[in-house]
This record gives structure tokens, C-alpha cells and sequence, in this order.
């Protein structure tokens, strides 16, 4: 007896010192990453899937409900995402990205949707778009107490912010890992759809690493302040850089707006995207929702609780994902990777040895055929990290280089739109430029072997509102290499899906811009 006393005093003992050395860590736990706070909290507390061997969501549903929160916003009366009225806004849209064709749309736009709890002290997973220039952020919890929450970060570049809310022993959601996802593997999808409290629909993977081009387009879409700023100065504003990552995880599980920022879990439990944006003709579901990848997310997100901003690293280069017409029209043999189609002076790839004309085949030892594989594997990566890249060399030789990630590049890792045959009516005249081909001088100043020098510049036209300046170098139209006025015409007219990309060089800075016809 007095044996098995000892033994319930120590055990007694050990639970009372682990209790406080929990609760000692449990005040200084926010200098812990969102991983490591995850990785203590779920390392004794697995999610088991059900013993039957069947499909069965009982327990990831029980297990994520309560930890996906309700995100409601407030809006100043002159914000864009407040009012949605048309006009001569709406004319501007139409004039410079044309209408007609299948609405890829946000879910939502206004005042409502979900997002994800990621500790018990509050940290909130959500999209940008939820709550960006939000005046106020309200988020109700499971138990439907109503708690205000500040923005940590946040990212148009990837669609993710970071909130807080003051409270503790919250719910939470453990995060997955999203690169062992696969196509045909069966997830739910959680969040607060049409103003409807928490709601689970299910579903299948579809694909992975999708690039549906929302990104792009919004970014490069004038803000209704930014136009009221011209008609009161008359200046077109700037556009930001085309910096945009997507490679999304596409589900027929069922989102609808009032999902974005909600959680997409596996039959686990596991957290493995943020649902963000449908493919829809209504705006309504109709079976293409796509999420965020998790492993994406983690990086952003580790970003914003410890800079408040991302760390973005690019190897610095534009380049097209190669198929069988472009490799035809490129005249070059492969049909998979990464065209390289422009190399960043002074940046990590150059360094690296990377060309024009080669071709990227694989990161980090991954094959790879399309922008979103590499996208989304150095979004990543930080500044100063490396990347291995396997690159075939127009002599056919396969060289293997690493490539150290320079920040704040211009450059985007948006791939160049591939031409197909299709015409948009746009001519010279529209870009509101004039041209000439570059001396020998300016093509060597910047390492070119083409390009067409912009001589001027029209107020109020395009080139103008996307701050294209005189001086500029033209070094490709459509993916075609120009070297003249006639160039320029010739390789206007083909587009893929009614898209006109130009790249160029301005002040050392590479630049890409592409609008509808």
C-alpha cells in the first residue's frame, strides 16, 4: 500500500508541475510561431478517423465547426467595397478590360464572410478581401459572442490576412499538410455562406495548383477611389506590380459567398486551404470553389505575426508555361516547364547563370508545368533563402543551379500569356503611345538583343494609366519579340482569351502590363 501511495504522489506531482509549466509557457506564448503553438497543442490529441473504414465527416465536422468564425464588416460610405453602383466607373472597366465573358467572382465582395481560429488566444486566419479597408471588424464565435478583431497582416498578393481578436481557450483548427492533398480525396468545406450560420458541404478535390487569374485581374483593376483621385486631379493612378500567387486546390464542395476566408479540412479534420473565389456564371456555386493551399498560407501568415508585412523573395524572372503551341511558336522542342522570356538585371537568377530562352524543368527537385508549381513553392520563401532549379539550356545540356532570392524585385512570377490565335481588334492607336525601334546604345544598356523605345506618351491613355513612361523599352508583345512600329501592329492582333500582354524595361525595372481588348 504504502508502495502504490508513493507511486499516486508522484504521479500527483508530475501532473501538478506539467500543469504549471504549461501555464508559465501559456504567458509567453505569443512569442511562438502559429507552428509551433499548433504543433504543442495537437501533439497528444490526434483526430482518428472513423474504425468503419467508410467514408465519415461526423468527427472532422464536430472537430472544425467550432473554430470557423463569422467575419462581419463596416465600411466608410465612399468604400469601394461598400458601394457597389455603376456608372462612370463601370464605363472605365469596360473601356480598358472590355466586357462579356465568364465572371470570375469574389466570394464575397462586401460585408460578410468566414475565417479560421489558429490558436486559443485568437489568432484568425481569413482572405484579404474579407476585411481589407474594413473601419470596423466584428467576428462572432461558435458560441456566438460577438469580440472585434485587429488586422495582424495582410496580403492582396495571395488573397490572406491575419486577424486577432482579444480572448482565450478558443477553439481551433489544426493545420495539414496541403502538398499531400490529393486529386479525387474527399474534404469539406466550413464557413458561413449567404449570411447562413456555419454550414459543412462536402465534396472532392478537383485539381491542384489552379491559376484562375483573379488575382491578376483585380490587381490591375483601378479602385473606386483611385478613379474619383483622377477626376479630381486628372492623373491615372499607379498600379502595383503584378506580384500575384495563385495555385489553388479546386473542390466541387459546394461555396458560395459568405465562404471566403472559411477552412477546407480533410476527412481528418486537418486544415488544408482557405476557401477564396468561385468560378461562376451567377455568382453563385456551380461546382468550381477554390482554396489557398495551407502550406502556402503557413509562410504568409508566420509573415504577418512577426513583420506585420510579407518577406518575399523572386528568383527574377518572367517567363510561360510551355505547351504544344507555344513550344511551336517558340520553336522549341519541349513541351513541359518554364520558358524563360526575360531575366531581371542583377537579380538571383541572372546570377545564377539562368538566359533568356532557357527552359525551367523542375524546383527544388520537383517536376514542373505550369507557373502556379513554381509559384507557389518559392511564395514559400523568404529574401536570401535558395531555390535549386533544373534548367535545359538551348544547346539541349540540363544544368542544375541555385538561384539565392533577391526581395522587392519588380519582376512578377506571373507567367507571360502564351498567344493564341484569337483576335481582339486592339491596335497601336489604343495603346495611346508612340514608338521607335531602340539604338544599339539602349538595347546594350539594359543587355537586350530587341526593342522598340516608347517616344511618347499620351495623357489619359492607356500607357499613361499604367505608367508605362516615355523612354520605356518595348521588348515583347503578346510573348512575340518586337523590334519595330510594324512588330508591334503585327503581333497585336492574337491574344489568349481576348488578353494583351507587353513586357519591357524601364529604369532597370522589368515590368509586365495586360488588359482586354
Amino acid at each position: 500500500m504504502k508502495k502504490i501511495g508513493l507511486i499516486v504522489l508522484a504521479a500527483f506531482l508530475g501532473g501538478a508541475v506539467a500543469v504549471g509549466a504549461y501555464k508559465l509557457l501559456e504567458r509567453k506564448n505569443d512569442s511562438y510561431s502559429l507552428t509551433e503553438k499548433q504543433n504543442m497543442m495537437f501533439a497528444n490529441n490526434p483526430l482518428k478517423v472513423a474504425s468503419s473504414g467508410s467514408v465519415d465527416f461526423v468527427q472532422a465536422a464536430a472537430a472544425v465547426s467550432p473554430a470557423v468564425v463569422h467575419i462581419r464588416t463596416t465600411y466608410g460610405n465612399n468604400n469601394s467595397n461598400a458601394d457597389q453602383g455603376g456608372g462612370s466607373m463601370d464605363d472605365m472597366f469596360e473601356q480598358f478590360f472590355g466586357g462579356g465573358g465568364r465572371r470570375m467572382q469574389r466570394v464575397p465582395r462586401a460585408a460578410s464572410g468566414s475565417g479560421v481560429i489558429l490558436t486559443p488566444d485568437g489568432y484568425i486566419v481569413t482572405n484579404n478581401h474579407v476585411v481589407d479597408n474594413a473601419d470596423k471588424i466584428e467576428v462572432v464565435l461558435s458560441n456566438r459572442k460577438k469580440v472585434m478583431a485587429k488586422v495582424i497582416g495582410k496580403d492582396a498578393n495571395t488573397d490572406l490576412a491575419l486577424i486577432k481578436v482579444e480572448a482565450t481557450d478558443l477553439p481551433f483548427v489544426k493545420m495539414g499538410n496541403s502538398d499531400n492533398v490529393q486529386v479525387g480525396e474527399w474534404v469539406l468545406a466550413v464557413g458561413f455562406p449567404l449570411d447562413l450560420q456555419t454550414t459543412v458541404t462536402a465534396g472532392i478535390v478537383s485539381a491542384k495548383a489552379r491559376n484562375i487569374g483573379i488575382l491578376n485581374r483585380e490587381q490591375q483593376q483601378p479602385t473606386r477611389e483611385q478613379y474619383e483621385e483622377y477626376q479630381r486631379t486628372g492623373k491615372m493612378p499607379d498600379v502595383p506590380a503584378n506580384n500575384a500567387i495563385e495555385s489553388y486546390i479546386q473542390t466541387d464542395a459546394a461555396i458560395n459567398p459568405g465562404n471566403s476566408g472559411g477552412a477546407l479540412v480533410n476527412a481528418n479534420g486537418e486544415l488544408i486551404g482557405i476557401n477564396a473565389a468561385i468560378a461562376s456564371e451567377t455568382g453563385r456555386n456551380e461546382g468550381y470553389g477554390f482554396a489557398i493551399p495551407i502550406n502556402l498560407a503557413k509562410k504568409i501568415l508566420e509573415d504577418f505575426k512577426e513583420f506585420g508585412t510579407v518577406k518575399r523573395g523572386y528568383i527574377g524572372v518572367t517567363f510561360q508555361a510551355l505547351d504544344a503551341d507555344v513550344a511551336e511558336r517558340l520553336k522549341v522542342k519541349d513541351i513541359n516547364g518554364l520558358y524563360v522570356s526575360g531575366v531581371v538585371p542583377n537579380g538571383g537568377a541572372a546570377a545564377a547563370g539562368i538566359k533568356e530562352g532557357d527552359i525551367i524543368k523542375k524546383v527544388n527537385g520537383t517536376e514542373i508545368y505550369d507557373s502556379p508549381d513554381l509559384q507557389e513553392k518559392v511564395g514559400r520563401m523568404r529574401p536570401g533563402d535558395k531555390v535549386a532549379l533544373s534548367v535545359l539550356k538551348a544547346d539541349g545540356s540540363t544544368k542544375n543551379v541555385t538561384v539565392i532570392l533577391k526581395p522587392e524585385s519588380n519582376v512578377s512570377l506571373a507567367s507571360t500569356k502564351a498567344p493564341a490565335e484569337k483576335p481582339t481588334g486592339a491596335t497601336v492607336s489604343k495603346l495611346g503611345a508612340s514608338f521607335a525601334p531602340a539604338s544599339a546604345a539602349a538595347k546594350a544598356k539594359f543587355n537586350l538583343k530587341n526593342g522598340v523605345v516608347v517616344t511618347d506618351v499620351k495623357a489619359g491613355q492607356l500607357f499613361d494609366y499604367y505608367d508605362v513612361p516615355k523612354g520605356a523599352i518595348i521588348t515583347k508583345v503578346n510573348g512575340v519579340s518586337v523590334n519595330s512600329v510594324a512588330d508591334i501592329e503585327k503581333a497585336l492582333p492574337t491574344s489568349r482569351d481576348g488578353q494583351i500582354t507587353i513586357s519591357g524595361i524601364s529604369d532597370n525595372r522589368m515590368f509586365t502590363i495586360s488588359f482586354g481588348n
